[in-house]
């Protein structure tokens, strides 16, 4: 921003509705290259523009600006050596709520930990304390299934469930998850088809967790047994723990199929494009 003044700033804006779309583009790119700092003057421009066509220029430019800034910072995550789940979830949750602070998504975590931790006891059986991490979670913090909207992107956005306490598999098994990491559980998440679940993985003791079904405990057979009764072939893998990588993109393709059944076509298309990045 420092190499235009607020003049030429507002010259330029006042020509994104410009008849001449070579004029138009030309001041798309202009200020694009200003980057993300360019933001906040143009949602004040936003807001004191009686002219809609402007208006509706300036919240494209603002969402490219913004959908940019979640690739790169998804593109670093995947860079980064431990792939912490939490940052991750926080910059899918980016993509509805761009102005999302992590800090504020961290707290809210802490204090749920905060929360089990007070009734904790690493003393007990590993049975025991998930009952307890289940009760406290489910019973009095009350942590649900969203069964009645269960294919709305809001269960992919970690800061809503968080608000709501209703989520999807797979948001639901991240919350466990990383109140299990505070407490030295060694829970991790496992991908089943159809079903995200986790796996209490121990030399001396491995069993599965549904935390879609309020925390229940279940054995490999179990496991077994639903891939038979979906006449899918049992793989290693759908009994192994999955990495925060395949988490993440997990949850990308859950908010793709979220949007294509709202019929968001363009939505779907930028979520393709996050899970290129992961997957290249």
């Amino acid at each position: 921003m420092a190499e235009l003044t607020e003049g030429e700033l507002n010259a330029l804006v006042s020509l994104l509705d410009d008849t001449d779309e070579e004029v138009r583009n030309h001041v798309r790119d202009r200020i694009s290259s200003l980057g993300t700092e360019i933001i906040p003057f143009l949602e004040e421009k936003w807001e004191h523009s009686f002219n809609p066509e402007i208006q509706k220029e300036i919240e494209i430019l603002v969402h490219d600006l913004q959908f940019s800034l979640l690739k790169t910072r998804l593109e670093n995550w995947k860079k980064s050596e431990d792939q912490d789940l939490l940052t991750g979830l926080w910059i899918i949750n980016t993509y509805q709520y761009p102005d999302l602070d992590f800090e504020k998504l961290n707290a809210e975590m802490h204090q749920i930990y905060f929360e089990v931790w007070t009734a904790f006891n690493n003393d007990l059986a590993p049975y025991d304390q998930i009952r307890i991490i289940n009760n406290v979670l489910f019973n009095s913090l009350r942590f649900s299934a969203n069964t009645k909207n269960f294919h709305s992107p809001a269960n992919s956005m970690l800061s809503t469930v968080l608000d709501t306490k209703k989520g999807n598999p797979i948001s639901l098994c991240a919350i466990y998850m990383l109140v299990a990491k505070k407490l030295g559980l060694p829970i991790f998440g496992v991908n089943l088809p159809n079903l995200f679940v986790l796996t209490y993985k121990s030399e001396e003791s491995t069993f599965y967790i549904n935390a879609f079904n309020k925390g229940l405990v279940f054995s490999r057979k179990d496991v077994s047994n639903y891939l038979n009764h979906l006449k899918i072939e049992p793989k290693e893998e759908y009994f192994e723990p999955t990495t925060h990588l395949q988490i993440i993109l997990r949850s990308l393709r859950n908010l793709t199929n979220s949007f294509e059944k709202l019929g968001e076509a363009e939505k779907v298309e930028e979520i393709k494009e996050l899970i290129a990045i992961l997957s290249d």
